[in-house]
């Protein structure tokens, strides 16, 4: 899987997640990026990105994320692996 084909199934689950339709994720975006992005909805997210991928997404992986672009890294490097 290319970082194209993850970037758009993030988006995706963005969407979902803020239930904002419009929401066009960049990988420099951050939580201050997205209205409602919080602790509870950044969970949610982290939940529903490896529930979509069919991956875990270390604990400590979670604590440092800066930006989508760590969590698109996170991401490939988990689905590249398997």
């Amino acid at each position: 899987m290319n970082e194209q084909d993850i970037l758009a199934k993030v988006t995706s689950v963005f969407r979902d997640v803020f239930q904002d339709g419009s929401i066009v994720v960049r990988k420099d975006m951050t939580a201050d990026d997205v209205q409602n992005w919080d602790s509870l909805t950044h969970i949610d997210m982290i939940m529903l990105i490896e529930e979509e991928f069919g991956i875990r997404v270390p604990t400590r992986a979670i604590t440092t994320m800066k930006n989508v672009g760590d969590l698109v890294g996170i991401i490939d490097s988990q689905v590249n692996k398997q």
